[in-house]
């Protein structure tokens, strides 16, 4: 068992177990710089001893076996199958093959709990790999769980019908603007395709550096992505003047950015969009609704459920929040019904006894969170946190709840990096993986784990190569403190 929080140093064998100790677990244990960057690389050292991963991009053990049973039945020589989790989800994996290769991927029906394998050559794997990475629309293990075991599970309409009616609450709409989905990634690819259909031949602006696979789903999906890095005045600037030439479908933001934690000045976005007629939406899972009230500068917001609504790191979850004074509300709520709850009924289930305290939780959260950041802004081995309340502060507290704070969320960049940073992530006693928003705190040395193929490009927009990403737990802050102390002196 994984003692997620009394686990008192990271040995060398905890390398590759899950994080929970859960076969659903949506983390692995990385404990070594090194680790990560073998991970990236596809050594053996690392990839032998893994037994899971974060879902969309490693098969957990239940995907994996379905997949084989899969290709048992329906695969021809030479082909490879993955799963979905309705024919709809599937038929689009193959249609984007399709598109890609030119090759005619087949459809086909488990019968079991409404799975439907795609069957396609095995050279193309690694297109099939970055479609399940990218849109999130993949199996979730659970369903493939009783897939294997020829249950029919819980269907959640009741955890379904008190997630809603409790997300409705928080947002402060109706139980009918708010849809669920198997994960946010899911459900931003839902509500991109939704816009390319209301507002065709459009192309969509990405507001500042975001988590890889939003980028990587606007610029694979639709028709094409304006790129602003920085989502700073000069980039409102640059928008406005494009706004002159073409019109857009929509812009996507997140408040406040992973991995930089930078808010976008979502006023004068706003300006912008009434004045040119196109929808904003806002990524709010690194604030969380305890701490900031976007919606009315928002059209849609977009969150995942996986991070701090859920906070064990057992199941995958996603929602889209629509703003009912939006003009575009009827047309998209209207897009939006036949991808309706899209949330595995046990997955659902799970979801929902996670999430009970959800705001109590945040707000402890933020007090630790704080305290760490105040610590590591006044030491003097750390170069910059990254942290709302010390990037674009007045951004962030205009939109700053009451009673909120700045969240569980922030990177550290360590003075001599090149030399410093893989001894100090390796030093530090916290649990180290991806993943963010847990009840305990999580580590990774995010550049690398995202963007390893692309270290250059990311350093182009500011994000250090260097950079260790740090979401705060529940954990006591003085011993939090001084672990972080012990590893940087």
């Amino acid at each position: 068992m994984l003692h997620l929080i009394d686990h008192p140093i990271w040995q060398a064998d905890d390398l590759g177990k899950p994080i929970p100790d859960s076969p659903h677990a949506v983390s692995v244990c990385l404990p070594t710089w090194r680790d990560n960057i073998g991970y990236e690389e596809l050594d053996p050292r690392v990839h032998d001893k893994m037994t899971t991963g974060y879902p969309r991009f490693v098969f957990n053990q239940f995907c994996q076996q379905l997949f084989d049973e899969a290709e048992r039945q329906f695969a021809q020589p030479e082909e490879w199958c993955l799963v979905f989790p309705n024919q709809s989800a599937a038929q689009r994996c193959a249609k984007s093959l399709n598109h890609s290769t030119g090759s005619k991927p087949s459809v086909n029906n488990l019968n079991s709990n409404n799975a439907h394998a795609v069957c396609f050559g095995a050279e193309f794997f690694d297109l099939a790999k970055q479609y399940w990475q990218h849109t999130g629309e993949g199996i979730s293990s659970r369903q493939a769980e009783a897939c294997l075991a020829g249950n029919t599970g819980s269907d959640g309409k009741d955890a379904i019908a008190k997630l809603k009616q409790n997300l409705a609450s928080l947002y402060a709409v109706s139980s009918a603007d708010v849809f669920l989905f198997s994960c946010g990634m899911s459900s931003l690819l839902t509500l991109h395709r939704a816009f390319n259909e209301l507002l065709p031949g459009r192309k969509s602006v990405q507001f500042g550096f975001p988590y890889v696979d939003t980028l990587k789903l606007q610029e694979k999906f639709g028709s094409g992505v304006h790129f602003l890095t920085r989502g700073n005045q000069a980039d409102i600037d640059q928008l406005a003047e494009l706004l002159k030439a073409e019109s857009i479908n929509g812009i996507y933001t997140e408040f406040p950015s992973n991995p930089l934690l930078l808010s976008p000045d979502l006023s004068k976005l706003k300006t912008l969009a009434v004045q040119n007629d196109f929808p904003i939406i806002v990524d709010d899972t690194i604030a969380t609704v305890v701490n900031a009230n976007l919606l009315g500068s928002a059209d849609v917001i977009c969150t995942s459920l996986t991070k701090f609504f859920s906070g064990i790191g057992d199941v995958t979850g996603g929602c889209l929040i629509l703003n009912p004074a939006s003009r575009f509300h009827a047309s998209l709520k209207q897009s939006l019904q036949s991808d309706a709850d899209l949330l595995w009924g046990e997955d659902a289930i799970v979801l929902e006894h996670n999430s009970k305290g959800f705001s109590e939780r945040v707000l402890q959260i933020n007090s630790k969170a704080e305290a760490l950041a105040n610590f590591l802004q006044q030491h003097p081995a750390i170069e910059t946190v990254y942290y709302p309340k010390y990037q674009q502060r007045e951004l962030y507290d205009k939109f700053r709840t009451s009673n909120g704070g700045y969240g569980g969320l922030m990177s550290i960049l360590v003075k001599d990096p090149e030399n410093r940073a893989a001894e100090v992530y390796d030093r530090l006693r916290v649990c180290k993986g991806p993943n963010l928003g847990m009840n305990y705190t999580l580590a990774c040395p995010f550049t690398i784990l995202a963007h390893y193929q692309e270290l250059d490009f990311a350093e182009s927009c500011g994000v250090s190569r260097w950079l260790i990403r740090l979401s705060v737990g529940m954990e006591e802050s003085d011993d939090l403190i001084g672990r972080f102390e012990e590893a940087l002196r």
